[in-house]
């Protein structure tokens, strides 16, 4: 196992503090690269998840919003939200030394194009994760439900010693490390779930547990689901037969007060994925002729919201 293996993250939110956390305790050399509130409280008082796969408070963490000054690492994790990723490879380039890769861990299927338009598509090994964690306070993450889960795969599929080394590198106590042969079908699969279940909870403002235990809401994210189907395989993704059966049964194994990061930034009235995730589908659709009315209507209904986050639009409420 490389133990020496350097790792940098980028963005200290739900996905990043979860992850991060889990590999400084078990002794991976992370660098943290962050800025605001979240840089200072690090600085201050460590990184602290409260989990239900167990608690870990890392009170000793190298962050910095300037990582210019740091070595170049193995590999850097992005964890930031998808319209960031451009800006958060830019800043990671100081990190970058010839055989480092970059990992895209942003829900959706834009995330790997973006990086690698930076830095380069040789460099990028798309990912994915399977977690329910959101930030409390800076510095502070609450991890509700999820295995933890980390997949990750070469762009053009198969193995590879790097994809191996950077899987063992991500097996710690609370994460499960899952390098896959393809990496597409992984993404698809859970942007086919989370982009439904984001838009339909931001919509109705309900939980997981309200969205999968009323049938009109479950209908509604199973069409949904149908329709991102249905544009993966339009697209050439190799998709398991019963990719929605068993979405749903993930679903169903989740804590109910579980919200998606798209319906917290709605409601928050912060920008939020809505163009990633529901738009994505719509977008990516119309590319190759498949109708999605039921994402396109969830869309619409979103977006006047994340055009007043993004200062676009005013109107009272």
């Amino acid at each position: 196992m490389p133990e020496t293996m350097r790792i940098a993250i980028v963005g200290v939110g739900g996905v990043g503090g979860y992850y991060g956390a889990r590999l400084a305790a078990a002794g991976r050399e992370v660098v943290f690269v962050t800025r605001g509130a979240a840089l200072a409280a690090l600085r201050r008082d460590g990184l602290r998840v409260d989990s239900v796969r167990g608690d870990v408070w890392v009170r000793d963490v190298v962050a910095t919003d300037d990582p210019s000054g740091e070595a170049p690492v193995d590999a850097v994790l992005l964890a930031v939200k998808t319209w960031q990723v451009a800006e958060a490879c830019e800043a990671a380039r100081p990190l970058l030394g010839p055989g480092t890769v970059v990992v895209p861990l942003q829900n959706g299927v834009d995330a790997p194009s973006l990086a690698a338009r930076v830095v380069g598509g040789g460099r990028v090994l798309p990912g994915t994760v399977k977690v329910f964690a959101e930030t409390v306070g800076p510095g502070h993450v609450q991890h509700g439900s999820g295995p933890g889960t980390v997949t990750v795969g070469e762009w053009a599929g198969g193995p590879s010693a790097r994809l191996a080394r950077l899987g063992q590198a991500l097996d710690v106590p609370g994460v499960e490390s899952e390098p896959v042969d393809d990496v597409w079908a992984a993404l698809w699969t859970k942007f086919l779930f989370v982009a439904p279940l984001g838009a339909v909870g931001a919509v109705t403002r309900a939980p997981v547990g309200v969205l999968r235990s009323e049938p009109e809401t479950r209908a509604l994210l199973v069409r949904a689901m149908r329709e991102a189907e249905a544009v993966g395989r339009a697209r050439g993704v190799a998709l398991a037969p019963d990719v929605v059966d068993r979405m749903l049964a993930f679903l169903d194994a989740h804590d109910p007060s579980s919200t998606t990061s798209l319906h917290r930034d709605v409601v928050a009235g912060r920008p939020s994925e809505l163009e990633a995730w529901p738009g994505a589908v719509v977008r990516l659709g119309r590319e190759v002729g498949v109708p999605t009315p039921v994402n396109g209507a969830l869309y619409d209904v979103l977006l006047p919201l994340e055009r007043r986050a993004r200062g676009q639009l005013t109107f009272e409420t």
